[in-house]
């Protein structure tokens, strides 16, 4: 019996949660003038929690259904009344009301637990109208489109592939492959937000900021090709160190995601080489030089062709370093790590990481991320000094060495 009456007890604040929220909306209408508010809202959870309790007592399954129907047909009844006199076409109260009403039988007879987060979640999403308003406004197709297509690679496409290794080396896993891919893109997506939000209309300095989690390559590069007609160039130099240190944060961020306990080892070093990457850059940026801005963009992570590359790369990657490993050893692992790094850090990070979960050590893996981040590092510089003045390359190179050097040096005295 106790029981019960907690279970009603949730019932009845779940509708009044949910109340507070539409009585607060429409808080200046004249009393009477609403269909519900929020004694209407408690008194629809608490009725859906007495429901759920009749059904349990009664051992009918037909009690809860019976009672939502006559339930929804009373609440559309003066909903609909009320929306003649207000010419009011949304449905939105009628809709949290049935909500409210099953999340409060989902309380008594199901599980309060879920009907609690449930509510909440209800109280959430009807406060956020501004909020949510606001963003589609500002949504663009190409952005739509990118989130239906993750929707996609998450719910269609990752569960119908195998989960194990198809090759004889044991390296190529398409669940794995297609997982990286996903997860990558979906990084790369809020540095696209980013950089769409604030980078090209607050200055070059947070362009470079945001575009770097996205490609620090792309970025160090539009530094680099503006510093041949801007005489700002140790400016944006210190602009792509910075830029730099943002590459090791999400690269960071990936490995905490993916392998927490590979921090212990990657963490001390990766954290130096960021320290010596801000300090040094921010000592470029602060320094008494004049400069003007450049916009950097990024271009949507979703489009098909480059996903398509990163899980071709990805998967011929890790089938390589599943082939050196398996006849070199852990030597194979930081060879095609470092190469691959050049190219694409994400790539080379994320096939290190697939040896943490395998027999290789930790220490050999901690050993390939960081080589593929210094090897991306360097890679940087060499782009950066095909497209832009000696200057600012020879900066970065200075910059960036001395990272390096640093990071080695922690990695080597923490082992």
């Amino acid at each position: 019996m106790n029981q019960v009456i907690a279970s009603l007890g949730l019932a009845l604040a779940i509708g009044l949660l949910v109340g507070l929220e539409r009585g607060w909306r429409e808080r200046d209408a004249p009393a009477g003038s609403r269909t519900a508010g929020i004694r209407t809202f408690g008194i629809s959870g608490l009725l859906g929690g007495v429901m759920g309790a009749l059904s349990s007592v009664l051992q009918g399954s037909f009690v809860f259904p019976v009672g939502f129907l006559v339930f929804a047909l009373t609440f559309i009844v003066f909903k609909l009344r009320e929306a003649e006199q207000d010419d009011d076409y949304s449905v939105t109260a009628v809709v949290a009301a049935l909500v409210v009403f099953a999340l409060g039988g989902l309380a008594v007879a199901g599980d309060p637990v879920a009907a609690a987060a449930g509510g909440a979640a209800l109280a959430a999403t009807l406060a956020s109208r501004e909020i949510l308003h606001g963003f589609l406004k500002q949504l663009t197709w190409v952005e739509l489109r990118s989130a239906l297509m993750l929707a996609v690679m998450t719910a269609v496409v990752l569960p119908i592939l195998p989960n194990h290794t198809i090759d004889p080396w044991g390296g190529l896993n398409p669940w794995e492959v297609w997982f990286f891919t996903v997860l990558t893109a979906s990084l790369s997506f809020v540095g696209y937000i980013a950089v769409r939000t604030f980078g090209s209309r607050k200055g070059m300095l947070l362009s470079a900021l945001a575009g770097a989690i996205v490609s620090s390559t792309a970025v160090t590069l539009v530094l680099a090709q503006s510093a041949k007609v801007n005489t700002g160039s140790r400016w944006l130099a210190g602009a792509a160190a910075l830029a730099g240190m943002v590459s090791i944060l999400r690269v960071v961020g990936l490995v905490s995601f993916v392998a927490p306990r590979m921090i212990l080892d990657v963490g001390p070093a990766a954290a130096v080489a960021a320290v010596a990457f801000a300090g040094l850059g921010a000592t470029l940026v602060l320094w008494p030089q004049g400069g003007s801005g450049v916009e950097i963009g990024a271009e949507n992570p979703f489009e098909i062709a480059p996903l398509l590359f990163f899980a071709g790369l990805f998967a011929a990657t890790v089938t390589v370093s599943a082939v050196l490993v398996v006849h070199f050893g852990d030597s194979g692992l930081l060879a095609t790590v470092t190469l691959s790094g050049i190219v694409d850090v994400d790539v080379a990070v994320l096939t290190a990481l697939r040896g943490a979960s395998e027999a290789t050590p930790s220490k050999a893996v901690s050993q390939a991320i960081l080589a593929a981040m210094a090897a991306n590092a360097f890679g940087r510089v060499a782009l950066a000094a095909t497209v832009g003045p000696i200057g600012f390359s020879a900066r970065l190179a200075a910059i960036t060495g001395a990272a390096v050097a640093a990071a080695g040096l922690t990695f080597y005295v923490t082992q």
